[in-house]
């Protein structure tokens, strides 16, 4: 028996105390309102009316069911009203990622903007790298995230791709730190640190093939995530290493500490996106995609780019020939 819909006609009855009127407002007929009162009655064991041809009355079973009956009703509609705002992605719990080594101020600009947009939402943000991120969305334990490209997009949503244009981390005793920038091929005799491959192979890939194009091929590729391991590699080894302009290493920086000089025609550079299953898109993982495509323009260096070739094919990588 459904229930919910007995109970409606019940309390639409006790209300109107008229058949007629209850039907009118429930959008039926008066038969079958009637006879799901009287399904409703043999179901519980109890007389609900009293009926006369002029009158309709609760019995006392009646009345004290009907409260019941409306907490049922209220309940029921929001279960109803909840479910609703889940499926719309309005609010339940959103799983999203931000590439590893994201600065503080964009997390912070990603998680305030999705509050102001989503305010019943609960966030559960990861850092994580591009290859960590497709195996979560993969898996269905994550619902969107900023991946670097190229990489395998196969049953992925993509927003625009924008480009962040790398410059070079050096040791502050560098002669190339006096220079206004530096080509690729001036960086020979230096070791580089990259971050660990298996977290974007196509990326990492083709930043080393970059490289050997602009006649640089590194005798040591090292591996560092953390700013300040990457940095303390630079300092020890006489490395170098590939890093977006940022306040933390401005170009015109002068005296002891690591230098950042941009390259010489801005060979290198990061391409990403925000990235989500294309049958898996809600009102949150919009909210988020929205949000991080805003902060992530925004930041300092980021432009929009026109890729000339598929995102999701790796390279020929000829470092590797």
């Amino acid at each position: 028996m459904d229930i919910v819909g007995h109970a409606r006609c019940f309390v639409a009855v006790a209300e109107e105390r008229h058949f007629g009127r209850a039907a009118s407002v429930l959008g039926m007929a008066q038969p079958p309102l009637s006879q799901r009162i009287q399904r409703l009655e043999k179901e519980l064991g109890v007389r609900l009316f009293e009926r006369t041809s002029r009158s309709v009355t609760l019995t006392p079973g009646g009345a004290l069911l009907l409260d019941h009956a409306r907490a049922l009703l209220a309940g029921t509609d929001t279960f109803l009203a909840a479910a609703r705002r889940v499926r719309d992605g309005r609010t339940g719990l959103l799983r999203a990622a931000l590439p590893s080594g994201t600065a503080a101020e964009p997390v912070a600009a990603v998680l305030a903007g999705l509050h102001r947009l989503q305010p019943g939402l609960e966030v559960e943000l990861h850092e994580l790298s591009t290859t960590e991120q497709l195996a979560r969305i993969a898996a269905h334990e994550l619902d969107a995230g900023v991946v670097h490209h190229p990489c395998d997009t196969s049953g992925l949503a993509l927003g625009p791709v924008l480009r962040r244009e790398l410059g070079v981390l050096l040791p502050p005793e560098s002669p190339l730190a006096a220079h206004v920038d530096v080509p690729l091929s001036a960086l020979t005799g230096h070791d580089l640190v990259l971050f660990p491959r298996a977290d974007a192979p196509a990326v990492y890939d083709e930043l080393l093939t970059t490289c050997a194009r602009g006649g640089y091929t590194p005798a040591t590729v090292r591996h560092g995530q953390g700013d300040r391991f990457v940095r303390g590699l630079i300092d020890s080894v006489h490395a170098v290493a590939f890093a977006p302009p940022d306040p933390t290493h401005p170009a015109d920086a002068s005296g002891p500490g690591i230098v950042w000089r941009p390259l010489t025609g801005a060979p290198l550079s990061l391409r990403f996106s925000t990235a989500w299953p294309k049958d898996r898109t809600s009102a949150a993982v919009t909210a988020f995609t929205d949000t991080a495509l805003d902060v992530l323009h925004n930041t300092a260096g980021v432009f929009a780019d026109m890729p000339t070739s598929p995102l999701h094919l790796r390279p020929s990588s000829e470092y590797w020939l």
